[in-house]
């Protein structure tokens, strides 16, 4: 059974570690809630000749101290130690980061553990990678409502026409929604003005609603809603109101009603790093009636800005001149979001019911901590609990950002985060046939985050900064250093999509039966090509989709509505073969979903296998014990007893009978 916990290295075996709370088994766990204690149950072979084994334990960052384990019990020819942990007593109401090893005293020779991936270890007379063990607030719990559901990200601009209103300023529309291709520059990094718009809109997504609702969708993730001069709305204009283009506040409290009437969420995306250069706060462009930072060092917003050389030379994001970024060590910049009446408790009472932070990793600690506060007020007093989720590239647990470890998963600023490891997993897995990096990233992430986090991951194959997975499956290269012009219009061909296709399939499978919640990309689900920004963003091709792809989405759908075990289950891996992977879900019987209505919420409707091959060849798995029935399945499957066979680039989900 995967994870093996040890490798052996030495005639006599290798010792165990496992981690208990409560009476509980939480080996695969890393994260604890203040107050929970913790055991540390080391089982060591006698024939090691180990004399002691002692846990060596520090804050991240800081010394570790020694704490001697103690030994009690024999089991057969092994020995067994332990010691419990308080986090009460280790950690700070606030929580807190601890890094630990194990060492094992054998005289003159000592062994350090040196985890693989918080979980698996091997042994080395030299100390390594320490284990993590993440301690979170008491108090710590995301939105039940999000885990369990199917989540959907909208690019407005490219998802569907409603009525339209043509662009304002220097705005294109380009009315040919079917076969046109978004602006680009002649070279990547280049300035450009992102002007064209092709003009889907807030009524476009309201018009759609049942047809999200058919695959399953019970979360709208829109990209910025508010004004701005862009296609693309990063460069936001006037974070108080709605973009006309868009439909503006009418059209955005309509989608409101209508999602809520259906028991669907909307989150919005947070761009509070940087504004627009053509702000009503920069207004270098002179569009705004306001005086802006750019054209006196008296406005009210000039404290919002760092100039290095006032008006043209200031920070901006990534150098970005047309993005110049906010100071948030500036009081009143900070609070005009994070405050009790800011920018994101504001459009919480408006009916929005969460937050994506752009770029979290540039958004200082205090400004988290005073955002979730005063998100988390303004949902109390609307009787809803928002989501604030994060746009972080890396493991959350331990990120570092301008040489500060983040506090993102302590409880105290974000209830979970995009998950972009599991993407890298993903496409390592489909296209190198990569098991053993897949089943790491997943047991690593797993026992790093909070087992609420873990649930409510946001587990994505592409985004609106990504290559179209399609075309990634497709064309590993991404277009290499091809230039915009050829990309423009490059097409995977009709064999190489067709191989792409069948990954894809086995690859939204996994991404809809692991931990935490499926984020499908608009378009990904109707077979959209494209390469790098901006050719990731093409418009929607309604009526073109590709029907096989839509039909095996919505059974996905409906695999999440009608499972428990995918809403908050255990989650296990299986041994498989070499290219393959293979896990469990499972959940209590009785266990219904939260959040979302659903007929089969409980019950028997527990229990699920799942199984992939990534490799050119069919692959035999043992099936646990039980009579399996397969309910969705890529490819050819064969189940017989205990056997199951996958078709080359296949996938099957199992339920228990």
């Amino acid at each position: 059974m995967y994870p093996k916990q040890f490798e052996i290295i030495e005639s006599g075996g290798a010792p165990a570690v496992e981690r208990w709370v409560g009476g509980q088994n939480r080996t695969a766990d890393g994260a604890f809630r203040r107050g929970e204690v913790v055991r540390f149950r080391v089982t060591v072979p006698r024939a090691m000749g180990c004399g002691a084994v002692v846990l060596r334990l520090g804050k991240d960052g800081d010394d570790p101290s020694d704490r001697p384990l103690s030994f009690v019990a024999l089991d057969g020819d092994r020995d067994v130690y332990a010691v419990d942990l308080d986090t009460a007593r280790l950690a700070p109401p606030e929580g807190g980061l601890f890094r630990y090893e194990f060492l094992f005293l054998r005289g003159e020779r000592t062994l350090f553990t040196n985890s693989r991936n918080n979980v698996d270890f091997t042994l080395s007379e030299t100390n390594a990678n320490r284990f993590r063990l993440l301690v979170y607030r008491s108090d710590f719990a995301p939105p039940a409502w999000f885990r369990g559901g199917v989540m959907y990200h909208i690019f407005l601009d490219r998802f569907r026409r409603g009525a339209n209103t043509l662009p304002h300023g220097d705005g294109i529309l380009d009315p040919n929604w079917e076969t046109g291709v978004p602006q680009y520059a002649e070279r990547v990094g280049d300035a450009l003005a992102n002007n064209v718009f092709f003009g889907g809109n807030l009524q476009g997504v309201y018009q759609k609603l049942d047809f999200l609702q058919g695959l399953g969708v019970t979360v709208l993730y829109l990209s910025p809603i508010f004004e701005s001069a862009s296609n693309h709305r990063y460069d936001t204009g006037d974070y108080e109101t709605v973009d006309r283009l868009l439909g503006g506040t009418e059209a955005f409290r309509e989608l409101i009603d209508a999602a809520h009437a259906r028991g669907m969420y909307v989150v919005l995306d947070g761009v509070f790093n940087h504004t627009g250069d053509d702000s009503r706060y920069f207004n270098r462009r002179g569009h705004y009636p306001t005086v802006g930072a750019y054209q006196s060092e008296a406005s009210p917003w000039a404290g919002w800005y760092r100039f290095r050389s006032f008006p043209d030379d200031y920070e901006c994001w990534w150098g970005i001149e047309i993005l110049p970024r906010l100071n948030h060590e500036n009081a009143d910049c900070r609070r005009y979001f994070t405050g009790p009446d800011g920018i994101g408790a504001r459009w919480i009472r408006a009916g929005a019911d969460g937050w994506r932070l752009d770029v979290a990793d540039e958004l200082s600690g205090e400004f988290l901590d005073e955002f979730r506060a005063s998100v988390k007020s303004a949902g109390a007093e609307t009787g809803r609990d928002p989501l604030i989720l994060g746009e972080v590239w890396e493991n959350a647990a331990d990120k570092v950002a301008y040489g500060e470890l983040r506090r993102y998963l302590w409880g105290g600023q974000l209830d979970s985060v995009m998950n972009y490891p599991f993407r890298n997993a993903v496409l390592a897995f489909l296209q190198n046939g990569d098991d053993a990096f897949f089943r790491d990233v997943l047991t690593e992430l797993y026992a790093s985050y909070p087992r609420a986090v873990s649930d409510s991951l946001m587990n994505l194959l592409g985004t609106h900064d990504t290559a179209r997975v399609l075309t990634v499956l497709g064309d590993p290269t991404e277009g290499g250093d091809l230039p915009n012009a050829a990309l423009a219009g490059k097409k995977l061909s009709p064999a190489r999509r067709a191989a792409a296709k069948r990954l894809l399939m086995v690859g939204s499978v996994l991404q809809f039966t692991v931990f935490g919640v499926p984020s499908v990309y608009y378009g990904d689900e109707a077979g959209v090509e494209g390469y790098r920004d901006p050719f990731c963003r093409m418009p929607y091709p309604w009526g073109r989709e590709d029907r096989a792809l839509l039909a095996h989405y919505r059974k996905l759908g409906r695999l999440r509505r009608d499972y428990a075990c995918l809403q908050g289950g255990g989650f296990r891996f299986s041994e498989s073969p070499s290219g393959t992977v293979a896990y469990e879900r499972s959940a209590p019987d009785g266990m219904k979903k939260t959040g979302f209505p659903t007929p089969n919420g409980g019950g028997k409707r527990n229990r699920l296998f799942v199984a992939a091959n990534a490799a050119g060849a069919a692959a035999e798995i043992r099936l646990p014990r039980g009579k399996w029935k397969p309910v969705l399945s890529v490819g050819r499957v064969t189940v017989s007893g205990n056997r199951l066979v996958l078709a080359p680039r296949g996938c099957a989900v199992l339920e228990k009978q």
